[in-house]
């Protein structure tokens, strides 16, 4: 008995990377696994990678960033398999440059991929989910990037911060239809991260890793869980929260000079996030 036996799940940017590592493990619990990619040939592979060893899976060609992409995507798996119960915003891209010679088609091609693609497949998905009373389970994927900020990706780190942002919209929308939903916020070595990362960390954060954190986001392991982020690399597992920080306030209200006198009392310590390995 698998985790996901009877489980259909739909995975974008799933011809490499993460998302490969992904479509593998889920086929092995025993899911009906959706292979998305921009690239035919990619898709192809990794769904004979799943069928060779007995898995079931179904290449879905799509540009996500589009709606008719992402309802393509959905009547792929309804056609295969006749229900989705499990969807996973894998895909992406990167245009990386600092903001003064960022261009507007390197701000859109991300956005569009990233954010606009979350949504463009998420939507026909919530929908199927709503309508047939079938409940599921939705991971979008975030980034350090955007939580935290990184230097020369204010495109990707905007993009990633707005799919933080969607996701906890979404987890309020879907409790009552019983669709959980989660945010990933991975660091691994792939061929999108592979000139970022250092190549040091190529086998301790390798996508393998961090596949097992999405077995456990998506199965009956995680219970009832929702509107939640985690972040996970090979090396450590942590969830990820906003938090207040210490409270100014007087009745009759607080001139710049009253916050100034007081800000020493006002601001969290500034060693902000730590993902190192």
């Amino acid at each position: 008995m698998g985790l996901l036996d009877n489980k259909v799940a739909i995975i974008t940017g799933a011809g490499s990377g993460l998302g490969r590592a992904y479509a593998l493990l889920l086929a092995k619990e025993g899911a009906g696994v959706v292979v998305n990619d921009f690239n035919a040939e990619n898709a192809a592979k990794v769904v004979h990678e799943i069928e060779v060893n007995g898995g079931r899976a179904v290449a879905a060609v799509a540009d996500v960033s589009s709606m008719a992409g992402g309802e393509s995507i959905l009547v792929t798996a309804l056609e295969a398999f006749g229900r989705v119960d499990i969807l996973i915003n894998n895909a992406g891209i990167l245009r990386d440059k600092g903001l003064a010679n960022l261009s507007e088609e390197m701000w859109d091609a991300v956005v569009n991929v990233h954010l606009k693609g979350t949504f463009c497949v998420t939507q026909p998905v919530f929908r199927w989910m709503k309508d047939n009373k079938a409940g599921g389970v939705i991971v979008n994927t975030s980034s350090s990037s955007g939580l935290a900020g990184n230097v020369g990706q204010t495109n990707y780190g905007a993009a990633k911060a707005g799919i933080w942002g969607f996701s906890n919209s979404l987890a309020l929308e879907g409790k009552k239809y019983g669709i959980r939903v989660w945010t990933l916020v991975p660091a691994a070595v792939t061929p999108l991260t592979a000139n970022v990362l250092p190549s040091e960390l190529s086998q301790s954060w390798s996508p393998e890793r961090v596949a097992p954190v999405i077995l456990y986001m998506v199965s009956s392991l995680s219970g009832d869980k929702t509107n939640r982020t985690i972040f996970a690399s090979g090396t450590k597992i942590m969830e990820l929260k906003m938090v207040s920080g210490p409270v100014l306030s007087n009745p009759g209200g607080l001139t710049a000079r009253d916050i100034a006198a007081s800000d020493k009392d006002l601001f969290l310590d500034d060693k902000g996030l730590d993902f190192n390995p």
